[in-house]
């Protein structure tokens, strides 16, 4: 067993949403992986919204802005759209009413999800809205 990284070694990559990284990097192209990895960058956004990650209103609402023109280069179910769309505007707000936004966002595109990436935008949900 190695005690430490040798010194040529890579640092680890980690992700915030490793499950729906997972699900979109494995999904075939096209429908389910823009889908997943549009719920990906709305849940980073979303998660942004909380007072310890240190994110200002102003970059939120820029970022939430840029995000809305990168959505509109996807073909995305109407449904799907819908909510990425609300949860986008959401996550220019507060935590509270981004964590509404994704749970409206998770029955939109329950059928693209799979259990672990759903598990994780459900706890996402619990730390934006603890007493929901």
């Amino acid at each position: 067993m190695l005690l430490s990284a040798p010194p040529y070694a890579l640092a680890p990559t980690s992700f915030r949403f490793p499950a729906l990284a997972t699900l979109a990097g494995r999904a075939p192209l096209g429908g389910q992986r823009e889908v997943v990895l549009a719920a990906y960058v709305v849940a980073r956004l979303a998660h942004d919204t909380l007072a310890e990650r240190g994110v200002s209103s102003e970059t939120r609402t820029d970022r939430a802005t840029h995000a809305r023109t990168w959505l509109a280069t996807l073909a995305l179910p109407a449904a799907a759209r819908t909510a990425l769309q609300r949860s986008i505007e959401a996550s220019a707000t507060h935590s509270r009413g981004a964590g509404e936004a994704i749970t409206g966002l998770i029955k939109a595109i329950d059928s693209f999800l799979d259990q672990p990436s759903r598990l994780e935008l459900a706890q996402l949900v619990t730390v934006l809205c603890p007493t929901a």
